[in-house]
């Protein structure tokens, strides 16, 4: 086990975070990385916002496209980013689509990803690739690479003279792994290759999460920044805005991006006029003081996980509030496998985790949030053993 997880101690719970989410008590909601929760006070943010929607439909809906705008400019501060280079989409999964529409292919180009990117967001890729006569290329990422250096080099190792585009994530979902940094970037710059950043846990958990070098960089918020769901970014160069091409054409096509990616009709709003509502709360609990309790929380996770259950810790990203841990040889390699671990510790631990296929071995993956605390993660590595033994 690495030193830091030896001497992983958990974090006193933030004072009066007690009441703030909504969640069932009685189980162990350990996957804030995939879903996240909605904080009490966002939840009424958006609620007052329906309830304004229904009493005047028409006039709200005139208003959207200028009250859309002032939200983008809220969230792009908290951001670090500019408001014209930003807009606002459901998720990252939208983002990705548009991205790879906007960046032009040819037969014989290659797409580079790897291993551990987002299941959705690689067939995105593939569809794109068959669609244009490009080839996609996999580089294999060791579970055990050391740091971000060496992830750096393998991933500059798959870069050929016909690598166009280059799909990585700032950090991985299934490993919890930083990937694409700022050298990494920077590097494939200066070759010549697009690049297209999923930041999906991005927001909330990094100081400054807008990687600045990428062509494009999307992220969500709902999951660390405490937005509510279907409330995503997708952040452009701008050498790039003027040839995004939005997934539909709308009455605000005119007006360019990133107007054109965000006016989608009678959809639902509520979600993005309420997201600066999470980044308040966040700013009066201390971003910092949170994400310092949700990176110690999940460390301490991944220790008892360790020393309990016997669990291989994979190297970690400092500042992250995500751990993965390798599973026993034969257990978690499949999707239908790792669906299965998941299925029956929620049956008996009551517990949500996240498990991803890998050969050799699955990965569980634990992360923490201020409604967790730490005996939900000693309960799951005391029992995980037998569980596992089936």
């Amino acid at each position: 086990m690495t030193e830091d997880l030896r001497t992983a101690e958990p974090p006193a719970a933030l004072p009066g975070t007690d009441t703030l989410f909504t969640l069932a008590p009685e189980a162990a909601h350990l996957n804030h990385g995939s879903f996240g929760t909605v904080p009490v006070p966002v939840q009424r943010a958006q609620e007052l916002l329906r309830a304004e929607q229904e009493r005047d439909p028409d006039g709200f809906f005139a208003d959207l496209p200028d009250r859309v705008a002032a939200a983008r400019t809220r969230i792009a501060a908290e951001l670090g980013t500019d408001p014209a280079r930003l807009a606002l989409v459901a998720n990252v999964t939208e983002a990705v689509a548009i991205a790879l529409d906007s960046v032009p292919l040819a037969p014989g180009d290659r797409i580079l990803v790897t291993d551990h990117g987002y299941g959705a967001v690689t067939e995105a890729v593939r569809r794109r690739a068959r669609e244009t006569g490009a080839e996609v290329h996999t580089v294999h990422l060791p579970l055990d690479l050391p740091d971000e250096d060496a992830v750096r080099e393998a991933v500059l190792a798959g870069v050929t003279d016909r690598t166009r585009l280059a799909v990585l994530d700032q950090i991985s979902s299934p490993t919890a792994r930083r990937i694409a940094g700022p050298e990494l970037l920077t590097a494939l710059r200066e070759h010549g290759v697009t690049t297209v950043v999923d930041g999906a846990h991005a927001p909330g958990m990094l100081p400054a999460p807008v990687a600045g070098a990428a062509d494009f960089w999307f992220g969500n918020l709902h999951k660390w920044a405490f937005a509510p769901r279907a409330t995503g970014v997708l952040a452009v160069r701008p050498e790039w805005t003027g040839r995004v091409r939005p997934l539909a054409l709308s009455w605000e096509h005119h007006r360019g991006f990133p107007a054109s990616v965000e006016w989608r009709g009678t959809c639902d709003y509520t979600p993005w006029l309420a997201a600066p509502a999470g980044f308040d709360l966040l700013r009066e609990l201390g971003a910092d003081r949170v994400r310092d309790h949700n990176e110690r929380l999940a460390a301490h996770g991944a220790r008892l996980l360790a020393e309990h259950a016997g669990l291989t810790p994979l190297p970690a990203t400092p500042g992250l509030s995500m751990r993965a841990l390798r599973l026993p040889r034969g257990v978690g390699e499949s999707d239908a496998e790792a669906r299965a671990v998941m299925a029956e510790v929620w049956r008996r631990l009551s517990a949500r985790i996240a498990v991803r296929p890998w050969p050799g071995g699955g990965v569980l993956r634990v992360s923490a949030q201020l409604y967790n605390r730490p005996h939900e993660y000693r309960t799951l590595a005391e029992r995980l053993p037998e569980l596992l033994r089936g």
